[in-house]
């Protein structure tokens, strides 16, 4: 009952017409900014954050809470729109969600990416509502031994992100993890990997990366074709809602990827992140129905899943942050008293799904452009810095070797995004055991994880298996 009482009582707050008008502004704003290529949640809020200052404290929190969610559905939308993630969890939305609007179907992705979104964010508001002190205490058992095991089975599931073949798959994660330890060591504050380039110490930026390797080199490769051949979208749009078999797929999808993104999204630092990867890794491995599109070209449980897991992952990661004192990223830390409102966000952009279709209607000798402006615009207003533009630059010519060699990106990014953070577990493992490498094994979470890496990696190098996995993705 006590439960109920107090989402009552928070409902009861927000749900005045002031304080409405106040998300509805927010969340068009956020999604105006948030849905231009390049800038994403963070940089959204940092722009429209003193649009706030003047307003009652509740207000200004569910003022910010339209914002981030409405950029949150920005990042999502270029993702789908024009294959440029808005942030590091859209990366995988990038995969299925392009294709489905190269194929005209950008309306259902849109939608399904919505309605997934509210699903998982009411589950994920009633689970950190009910279950916050019990969750708390399985938090409490993970230390950096199994923080480091985590991301470990992590890089061994991103393997089944990609199509083509296993070597490309490992050799993309490689060279993620090795982008990542570009920048100062956080121990002994030496730079490495710099080339005594003073912008280096500082690292690569992920928006840098992301921003080239997606943005910059899918336009290089579309600029390389022939002008009859240089269409972004092939194909009309055909309506801008799914059909009755999208939700047969979508809705266990929805379902698994909300159940993931609750339970990772309750470990500090980066759950919410690996949920999405995760759901994705996941749903490739159920059993596809006859005339389902094979992942990688626009499948839509390939959008609602992920998308699902991480707004999931986003509501339960409050649990680490209010009782733990851990913020799993900057935008959750100034999110902390609007997370009851989180179910108003999908509801409010679905009916602006067909004004962000008119994207697609513009021609490429414009849109092209537009996107190379705004991601430099974006790229340069998260560290104001000209060395990122020639960086993302840089980016885009190896995106478009990338194209050419028919490598499946999103596993660096994976990489690059967890290199760092399975570095600095694992040295603070063994700098409290001592050097001793066997608390990896010794700790029974710790091991279990790694046991389960193990096992998925022999899974996947079975014979039988690896046969059946190049059947289903034939490198054209």
């Amino acid at each position: 009952m006590e439960l109920f009482h107090n989402l009552a009582t928070g409902f009861g707050v927000a749900f005045t017409f002031t304080n409405l008008l106040y998300c509805l502004v927010g969340c068009i704003l956020g999604t105006l900014i948030g849905v231009l290529p390049g800038i994403g949640p963070v940089a959204t809020i940092a722009m429209l954050l003193p649009a706030t200052y003047a307003l009652p404290p509740v207000s200004a929190l569910i003022m910010l809470a339209g914002i981030y969610y409405g950029a949150q559905y920005g990042g999502s939308t270029t993702a789908i729109l024009v294959n440029l993630p808005g942030e590091s969890s859209s990366v995988v939305t990038c995969i299925d969600g392009y294709q489905m609007a190269r194929q005209g179907r950008a309306g259902p992705a849109l939608a399904a990416a919505g309605l997934g979104s509210f699903f998982a964010g009411c589950v994920g508001t009633l689970i950190l509502a009910a279950f916050a002190p019990p969750l708390t205490e399985l938090a409490f058992k993970f230390g950096p031994a199994e923080y480091f095991s985590l991301m470990v089975l992590g890089l061994i599931g991103a393997v089944v992100l990609a199509s083509g073949s296993l070597v490309k798959a490992v050799a993309m994660i490689v060279l993620g993890l090795l982008l990542g330890i570009v920048g100062t060591d956080v121990n002994s504050g030496v730079a490495r990997y710099s080339f005594d380039i003073p912008e280096l110490t500082d690292g690569i930026g992920f928006v840098v990366i992301a921003m080239g390797v997606f943005g910059y080199g899918e336009i290089i490769g579309n600029l390389s074709q022939p002008d009859d051949e240089r269409e972004v979208f092939t194909h009309k749009v055909k309506g801008l809602w799914p059909t009755k078999e999208d939700f047969k797929r979508m809705t266990p999808a929805v379902l698994r990827g909300t159940a993931l993104g609750s339970a990772l999204g309750i470990l500090p630092g980066g759950g919410a992140l690996l949920a999405a990867f995760a759901a994705y890794a996941l749903e490739k491995k159920i059993k596809m129905r006859p005339g389902e599109v094979p992942f990688g070209k626009g499948n839509i449980r390939g959008v609602a899943s992920p998308e699902s897991a991480n707004n999931a992952g986003a509501q339960t990661s409050f649990i680490p942050l209010l009782t733990l004192g851990i913020p799993p990223n900057a935008v959750m830390a100034l999110m902390v008293g609007a997370m009851t409102i989180h179910n108003i966000q999908p509801v409010l952009n679905l009916p602006l799904i067909g004004m962000w279709i008119k994207l697609l209607t513009v021609p490429y000798k414009f849109l092209f452009p537009a996107i190379v402006l705004f991601c430099a615009i974006g790229v340069y207003s998260t560290n104001n810095n000209t060395f990122d533009i020639w960086m993302v630059a840089a980016f885009g010519f190896i995106g478009y070797l990338f194209l050419k060699l028919r490598t499946e990106p999103a596993p660096l990014l994976l990489g690059f995004i967890l290199g760092p953070m399975m570095e600095e577990n694992l040295r603070r493992a063994l700098l409290l055991s001592r050097g001793a490498w066997s608390v990896f094994v010794t700790r029974p979470l710790s091991a279990g994880l790694l046991v389960a890496a193990a096992l998925l990696l022999g899974i996947v190098l079975l014979p039988a298996i690896k046969a059946k996995r190049e059947e289903a993705f034939v490198e054209e």
